[in-house]
């Protein structure tokens, strides 16, 4: 390697060094190391994954998978059978539907696809961080509003932000971190304005009161993202996808990479929404142990917990946060440390887990926070 190319490649690894990106948590292996635990009295609350889908199920689909597909040989009909499964769950046509690996993927491939350097994203704040490290990434300013302290959007200081150089509006909805669904008229008053594409990231829309891909019919800029990750049950086989205007969904399909998607994760995909009715039941099981926790947590003296439209709780707590992360961590309970969120200081949030995971939970916190 020459001294010209050497002097480059230095100068673009210290940039990519310093480009912010997502960083995973630690494992249960390395948490039971550090603090002498056994593995499998580690309980994780902090990536809203859902377990109220048994195990046994998933494998079983997962076996029916291997018996029917060939790994040695690319997807062939695999996407197809897949679009046509999730158009009739969501009630719209094949050629509304796009696949991605992850909801992040397809989120980040729209970003490339329409927003350029020197373009501009809006949002509000506090959401879903990967949307700013793809953006960022990108080489796009970001430019965030902050929500209300009631977690309420401010419309007017987000339509301010609408410039000509804004080509995307970003729209967490339930929103992650602060679990609550932003209004229809808000999302709609919000469309009509901006000046280039709107995506909505409905990855906890099964836990919530509504969703808008129906709006998808009335506005050909609107991109909704949906996922298997929570729902679902397949958070480790990253499956995502997107609805939109048939337009709009064909020019998301133009990855320059072919088969995003593994075979594996495509069948099991369809599998699942085959099998919806066990997925509707665990999201109802979810939905009424959500409201036994929240309630159960603004019990407990220094505590107070948000509603929930999603698969998790957040709460702050009159103790500083890291602290109160730390004696849960101590116990084996792995819960997300958020810190400062809007007016609150102290935020963390917990997955909603099974009966038993959240009972374990509240009496760690019960104990700490002096009840």
């Amino acid at each position: 390697m020459n001294s010209r190319c050497g002097k480059w490649l230095d100068e673009k690894l210290e940039e990519l060094k310093s480009a912010e990106v997502y960083n995973a948590e630690k494992t249960n292996e390395e948490i039971a190391k550090q603090y002498g635990l056994k593995v499998g009295d580690i309980v994780k609350l902090n990536y809203n994954e859902n377990l109220y889908i048994p195990r046994e199920k998933v494998v079983a689909l997962l076996k029916q998978v291997a018996d029917e597909v060939d790994f040695r040989i690319y997807p062939q009909n695999e996407d197809v059978e897949l679009k046509e499964a999730i158009a009739d769950y969501l009630r719209v046509t094949p050629d509304c539907v796009t696949l991605g690996n992850s909801s992040d993927e397809v989120m980040e491939r729209t970003i490339r696809l329409f927003v350029g350097k020197g373009d501009s994203t809006v949002t509000f704040t506090p959401t879903f961080s990967v949307f700013k490290y793809c953006v960022e990434f990108q080489g796009s300013k970001f430019v965030d509003v902050p929500l209300k302290d009631d977690f309420g959007v401010d419309v007017e200081g987000i339509q301010k932000a609408f410039t000509s150089e804004a080509k995307l509006l970003y729209l967490c909805s339930p929103n992650n971190p602060t679990s609550n669904q932003l209004k229809p008229r808000e999302i709609e008053a919000l469309i009509e304005e901006f000046p280039g594409i709107v995506m909505v990231d409905e990855a906890y829309a099964e836990y919530a009161d509504y969703s808008v891909v129906p709006l998808i019919k009335k506005y050909r800029n609107l991109v909704v993202l949906r996922t298997f990750s929570k729902a679902f049950s397949l958070a480790g086989l990253r499956l995502g996808y997107a609805v939109a205007d048939p337009s709009l969904a064909k020019a998301l399909d133009r990855a320059p990479a072919p088969y995003v998607v593994n075979v594996v994760s495509l069948r099991m995909g369809t599998k699942m929404l085959e099998n919806i009715q066990f997925v509707r039941e665990s999201v109802a099981a979810l939905k009424r142990e959500r409201g036994k926790l929240v309630e159960a947590l603004n019990k407990i003296r220094g505590v107070e917990a948000f509603d929930s439209k999603t698969n998790f709780v957040l709460f702050h707590t009159q103790k500083p946060h890291a602290e109160v992360y730390e004696s849960a961590l101590r116990q084996g309970l792995v819960i997300k440390k958020l810190g400062k969120l809007l007016k609150y200081p102290n935020c963390l949030r917990t997955t909603v887990g099974l009966p038993d995971m959240n009972a374990r939970l509240l009496k760690a916190l019960g104990e700490y926070m002096g009840d």
